[in-house]
């Protein structure tokens, strides 16, 4: 059961926290887990904006400082799922048309699940690291991208050092679908983590691409060793 606590801020506005009791069958990190999400912002401000998750505020603030989700840009959301990304996307590409006078771009979601669907995006069921996912999605845009963008994880295992190189090993693989299907002058976004192996990603997308930078964006929990890297001006 969760009871509300009270925080008083430095302006004298009281602020509720909700608290959450263990309960009988629950583990320790679960209850911080559920307690985590119960007062977090950004999840509240998805539920009310109608938002598939937190996530979509991430590479909302990501887009706003790099400007990539442009009208009638073609995008691939790899690992889409729930569909935050794509989400956004849909909006600033003008999937639906509905900026009048804009160019309508498209939004290709794929999953090695199934994503409820979206529309304005176009979600497929495919494992990008299998043989021949290159030009299966080239052939579902019907054409080459202007960005690919990657907001995947690979499954926690509990030990920081294996998990770091999990999901370095996720992000490499996503780059190298990237360099075969960006269009010259693309961007690629992807998710890593600090923990010294992103090194040697980094050097290949500076030969790639004409500036590479990492970001933090404030969606992303302070406790969280998650970072981006954003990488602009694919050199084909």
């Amino acid at each position: 059961m969760a009871r509300r606590g009270k925080n008083t801020s430095g302006r004298g506005r009281r602020e509720l926290r909700v608290r959450v009791k263990t309960a009988r069958g629950r583990k320790l990190s679960s209850t911080r887990w559920l307690e985590r999400q119960l007062n977090d912002p950004y999840v509240h401000r998805a539920r009310e904006e109608g938002m598939r998750g937190r996530a979509a505020y991430k590479i909302l603030e990501i887009d706003d400082r790099f400007r990539f989700l442009v009208p009638g840009a073609r995008v691939v959301d790899l690992g889409s799922a729930p569909g935050g990304w794509a989400q956004v996307a849909v909006e600033r590409v003008n999937a639906l048309g509905e900026k009048k006078g804009r160019p309508v771009g498209r939004v290709l979601g794929v999953d090695i699940r199934e994503v409820e669907p979206l529309a304005g995006a176009e979600f497929h069921v495919l494992d990008f690291m299998a043989d021949g996912a290159d030009e299966q999605v080239k052939a579902w845009l019907g054409g080459r991208a202007d960005v690919v963008m990657s907001d995947m994880a690979a499954a926690s295992c509990g030990h920081k050092q294996t998990d770091h190189l999990r999901i370095m090993a996720l992000c490499e693989a996503a780059a190298w679908l990237a360099f075969d299907v960006l269009e010259e002058g693309g961007t690629f976004v992807a998710k890593v983590l600090a923990g010294g192996a992103e090194g040697e990603l980094q050097k290949l997308l500076k030969q790639k691409f004409t500036r590479v930078a990492h970001v933090k964006p404030a969606a992303s929990r302070a406790d969280s060793s998650e970072k981006f890297v954003v990488a602009t001006g694919f050199r084909g």
